[in-house]
């Protein structure tokens, strides 16, 4: 089985799967923003932890993926695999230009009837972001009546900065398979891959077993490793281990109540104790008759 990989030309090519390391950063009102990095010591002066299930250092990437706006993705095609370059994008390249139509106003009433205002730990207030027929906005302006919400990306019309590194390509069957893991849900590492022949076999770690993200992620990992790796038969697999059975002597010692060797031991030493004190008790021409 051959996965699918770029020419040796020594640049990268769409589709190619690879290591990088960057750091991307928004423009607005003169101040920059850092968006996101794998860098630890840039996310450090900014304040920024890595997301859940990632780690600092160069990340997995498919080259003219989903991941950056087209048009950063389009910028990292050709670039030199070692090489480090800068690039500005205008809003247009990046998230968008901002568009007023997507600020919308609605009733408090409608606002209220959301699924997520109707938890006990609701909260509306400036910068909420709610899920409005399928659409994700934020609370733009708010008063007793009205919520205006933007519909908006959260960067669009921001200039957008970004330095990038392609660190290497990955070539290797299993490595690309744990990439897309790791590009489509995270935790690529935790994951236990095999490649036989034109099989591919995903032993699922504990952490993920009943995780909906997991659930939610399988259909797209399945797709893009049948893409990128082009197998026969892809087997994922759960394995739920029976624990030993515990032996007699443990059973009977989990059944006892709690504390009652401890007592036992209290009881025993609390009669040793008053026979001693019997003894001393006695008088001397009894001990001498004995």
């Amino acid at each position: 089985m051959t996965a699918k990989t770029g020419g040796d030309d020594g640049v990268t090519h769409a589709g190619d799967i690879v290591r990088l390391d960057f750091e991307l950063w928004s423009e607005i009102g003169g101040k920059t923003e850092l968006l996101d990095t794998t860098r630890e010591d840039v996310a450090r002066q900014s304040g920024a932890t890595p997301e859940e299930g990632r780690s600092w250092g160069p990340r997995p990437h498919q080259i003219g993926g989903e991941y950056f706006p087209a048009g950063i993705e389009n910028a990292l095609v050709g670039v030199k695999v070692g090489d480090e370059v800068a690039r500005e994008f205008a809003p247009a390249e990046a998230f968008g230009e901002r568009d007023p139509d997507l600020i919308e106003l609605f009733s408090m009433h409608e606002i209220q009837r959301l699924p997520e205002m109707r938890r006990e730990d609701a909260h509306l207030d400036l910068g909420t972001v709610l899920t409005i027929e399928g659409r994700r906005g934020r609370v733009v302006t708010l008063t007793a009546a009205r919520v205006r919400v933007d519909f908006n990306p959260p960067f669009a019309g921001r200039k957008v900065k970004g330095k990038f590194r392609v660190v290497g390509r990955i070539d290797e069957p299993a490595e690309q398979v744990r990439a897309i893991v790791d590009l489509q849900y995270g935790r690529g590492p935790e994951f236990h891959i095999e490649v036989h022949e034109k099989t591919i076999t995903l032993k699922v770690p504990d952490r993920s077993k009943f995780d909906i993200g997991w659930m939610a992620a399988k259909p797209r990992i399945v797709d893009r490793i049948r893409s990128q790796v082009k197998p026969q038969s892809i087997r994922i697999v759960e394995e739920y281990v029976t624990p030993a059975e515990a032996k007699p002597a443990e059973k009977a010692a989990k059944a006892a109540p709690e504390g009652e060797g401890a007592h036992a031991e209290a009881a025993t030493a609390a009669d040793s104790g008053a026979t001693a004190a019997k003894a001393a008790k006695r008088p001397a021409h009894a001990k001498k008759d004995e």
